[in-house]
């Protein structure tokens, strides 16, 4: 499909921070835009706002003084609704109120040709709910940007339940035209990026609600081992705990109360106590000025144990071997007992093995094994500066200082986090790549469009399914299982489509067969 031609005219109606940001991406690619506004001096500051933000890159070298003018020259304002009219493209961007947005939509019809195709910049409000009453709801899709429209890649392309495909196609190829990564996706809550997210909050409130580690190193193991660029308090911080609290409960209500979204009574005491994040100078840091941000806590340095095997495959974490290797380290290789055990390294007294999901104890206890110390997960292990451990209560100090004197002479921060099942990366990615599967599975989206767009809205260090791939389906779906048995709780199940993929041992970006067998 062919996106809109550069002689498209662009209508966009709001002008606050999206609403700009929208027209000036538009204009930026060639096409003549009209930013509608009720309030003229709403109109003048968006407008100021984008040349102020054009300035900024002719000063940083990215654009030149003439191709700003030109972007300037493109973006006229109007205060009359009407003036529409001929638009091709019609992108609203106002409040997030279903009632005052289904206003809108009756008066764009009533001004427009039924040729002219309305979008919606919404983040929540179903497209389906926005189309009804409309005379021609095959023309109303979701056209959903992210903050700040300019920067930010991801374009959510959303229809609804009467949104025409070839109009869909259409947006989707003229969103690729305009420089951003667009994924298509059906009308349901939270879309793609606003419901796939939801557990990287989640797990980290649990975690701490447990009591297992303390909320700045939570943080630091999810980006020092994890890759991704703040931590889950740092980033709803940033959000707003009130815009963020609120999105969650919008998606729980939504989705008929499953517990997988279910909200966060630690988020909420802050909402009620004005602890908003960042704009508030209090959540879950301290943003007054001098505040400093409390450090993680990390093991103090142990020895070096003087045995050190390995026995079978480590999987997803050989590449510890090879820093090992490269740190001079020598380490006997062994092969398992049976061809299904798990890979561990044996350090000292310590068994240390990834974690599948379960309370190091019961490992310990249904493996006979009591010095057992699990580690996490990490995104690469042969980069990563820190990582979680938890350790069996059947373990002995001996082996827990072995365990991480090992570490740590890899050159690796640990921190010691209380027995919990996944630790904290491991379960964090592991519900992520359950919540896209689910997602899949329902016909929200694709494989390959939920990972682009977790990567490209919030900028997920590898898509969660694509993650799922490369630490083994059946590894996925067992610590999923195993979380769901450590629990009791209908929030860790296995989606459909995991369980399926882990039983034929296909992976959701290529048919290879794994290497490990199914549960």
């Amino acid at each position: 499909m062919n996106p809109l031609s550069k002689e498209s005219s662009i209508g966009v109606i709001g002008a606050g921070t999206m609403g700009a940001g929208i027209a000036q991406v538009a204009a930026t690619f060639g096409h003549n835009v009209l930013l509608f506004d009720q309030n003229a001096d709403a109109i003048q500051r968006g407008l100021d706002q984008t040349a102020t933000g054009l300035a900024k890159q002719v000063s940083r070298g990215k654009l030149d003084e003439l191709q700003r003018s030109s972007i300037l020259s493109r973006m006229q304002a109007t205060t009359e609704l009407k003036a529409l009219a001929g638009c091709d493209l019609i992108i609203e961007a106002i409040v997030e109120d279903l009632t005052i947005k289904r206003e809108l939509l009756a008066q764009l019809e009533s001004h427009c040709t039924a040729s002219t195709i309305l979008a919606t910049n919404t983040s929540s409000i179903s497209i389906t709910a926005l189309s009804a009453g409309m005379t021609h709801p095959e023309r109303l899709l979701g056209m959903h940007f992210f903050n700040p429209a300019p920067v930010m890649k991801l374009v959510e392309v959303v229809s609804g339940i009467a949104t025409d495909t070839d109009i869909a196609e259409k947006v989707h190829a003229t969103a690729i035209a305009w420089g951003k990564k667009a994924v298509h996706a059906t009308s349901t809550p939270g879309f793609i990026v606003n419901r796939v997210a939801r557990p990287f909050y989640a797990e980290a409130l649990r975690i701490l609600e447990e009591g297992a580690t303390d909320i700045p190193t939570i943080d630091y193991l999810i980006k020092s081992a994890g890759g991704f660029r703040m931590g889950p308090f740092e980033l709803m911080d940033m959000i707003g705990h009130d815009v963020n609290y609120a999105v969650t409960c919008s998606v729980f209500e939504a989705y008929y109360r499953d517990p997988r979204f279910l909200p966060s009574l630690t988020q909420k005491a802050l909402v009620d106590s004005n602890r908003l994040g960042r704009k508030s100078g209090q959540g879950f840091y301290s943003y007054s000025e001098n505040s400093v941000h409390p450090s993680p806590s990390i093991c103090e340095q142990q020895p070096l144990p003087k045995k050190l095997s390995v026995v079978g495959n480590l999987s997803i974490a050989a590449p510890l071997l090879k820093r090992a290797q490269e740190q001079g380290i020598a380490i006997d290789q062994q092969p398992p007992a049976t061809a299904s055990d798990a890979g561990y390294i044996q350090a000292g007294n310590a068994r240390l093995m990834l974690t599948d999901g379960r309370f190091a104890s019961e490992r310990a206890s249904v493996e006979n094994q009591p010095d057992t110390v699990l580690f996490d997960l990490a995104l690469d292990y042969y980069h990563c500066s820190g990582l979680a451990i938890s350790v069996a209560g059947q373990c002995s100090d001996k082996a827990r200082n072995d365990a991480i004197g090992f570490l740590q002479a890899l050159g690796i921060n640990v921190s010691q986090v209380d027995d919990s099942p996944g630790l904290v990366v491991m379960r964090t990615v592991s519900m992520l790549a359950n919540e896209a599967a689910d997602a899949v599975n329902q016909g929200v989206c694709s494989a390959a469009d939920a990972d682009t767009a977790m990567q490209s809205g919030v900028n997920y260090p590898l898509g969660p399914l694509a993650w799922a791939d490369k630490i083994g389906i059946s590894a996925t779906f067992n610590c999923l299982m195993h979380l769901q048995q450590s629990y009791g709780e209908d929030r860790y199940r296995p989606s459909p489509l995991l369980r399926r993929m882990n039983f034929s041992r296909t992976q959701f970006h290529h048919t290879d067969v794994q290497e490990s067998s199914p549960a």
